[in-house]
């Protein structure tokens, strides 16, 4: 695999590229907080529909709720989703999770499970907001943040009408190693409360704690999807290099989940051959709202 294409995959997976603003008639920031800390996300509301059902949108590592851009079409894939399922009646929420974005939080005290706080409390979030339907709620994550859906799907108090993820990181301690170098992963295992400053492939720098690194290893989002029953849809490409084997790697958690379920294969990247134009996207799109719509009547 050359630099240039690892650097576009890196980029994929980690979202640091966020979108432009893009014509929603509804779109309002909202605010929740978590553990004392602000979490703030983005609600888009269809027009002229009463309660409309609902889905929550979680991010990449390092990414923010808009997430990657398309080039072709200058809109974040996030934002180009809430977009066109509000042309079907679809109300969204896309959050930063603490320590990225516009929410509170420093980003070297990041940890999965933190990010699973983030996500429960934002379902909590949906389900008490008086404009969408409480009952009819669904679930969308990319990459790191498909794992950290895994997990909240696994544990939220809410009955979820279906989850989709997309490319989800499955072994997550694989994915970090691959991205950081197995040694900067020792390195930040031990370091206790002081950061390890890592290189992005690029050029980009984090600092994390080892709280981060030690979280990848207490949650298995494979074990967790086990405790969801509902509709579950695993979309991955065969094109993927950051995670990978594919459709090993998404087949997995449908062989630990116990209900309606759908493998989603296309020979895509992992940021779904966004960096080629939005046909790829737009597909992955229509093809997670129809199933959100299906598993709601």
């Amino acid at each position: 695999m050359s630099m240039s294409r690892m650097v576009l995959m890196a980029m994929a997976l980690f979202g640091v590229l966020s979108a432009p603003a893009a014509g929603l008639a509804a779109e309002k920031r909202v605010e929740f907080t978590v553990d004392g800390q602000t979490v703030v996300g983005t609600l888009a509301l269809p027009d002229g529909v009463a309660a409309p059902p609902a889905v929550l949108l979680l991010h990449g590592f390092t990414g923010s709720r808009d997430e990657l851009e398309i080039p072709a079409a200058k809109e974040g894939i996030f934002r180009r989703a809430a977009r066109m399922w509000a042309a079907q009646g679809i109300a969204s929420l896309r959050i930063d999770f603490r320590g990225n974005g516009d929410s509170g939080g420093a980003f070297a005290d990041m940890t999965l499970d933190g990010q699973v706080q983030d996500a429960l409390a934002a379902l909590d979030f949906l389900a008490g907001e008086g404009e969408i339907d409480k009952d009819r709620i669904a679930l969308v994550g990319w990459s790191m943040g498909g794992a950290v859906g895994a997990i909240a799907a696994g544990r939220t108090k809410q009955k979820l009408t279906s989850v989709s993820l997309w490319a989800p990181g499955t072994n997550m301690p694989a994915s970090i190693a691959l991205l950081f170098g197995a040694d900067l992963v020792k390195r930040g295992l031990a370091s206790g409360d002081t950061p390890v400053t890592a290189k992005l492939p690029w050029g980009a720098e984090v600092s994390l704690k080892s709280g981060f690194f030690r979280s990848l290893y207490a949650i298995d989002p494979v074990a967790e999807i086990a405790r969801y029953k509902g509709p579950l849809l695993v979309a991955v490409g065969t094109k993927d290099d950051v995670v990978f084997p594919q459709p090993i790697a998404g087949q997995v958690l449908l062989d630990n989940h116990d209900g309606p379920e759908e493998l989603w294969v296309r020979p895509m990247d992992h940021a779904f051959n966004a960096f080629e134009g939005v046909e790829m996207v737009d597909e992955l799109i229509a093809k997670t709202g129809s199933f959100i719509a299906a598993a709601m009547k």
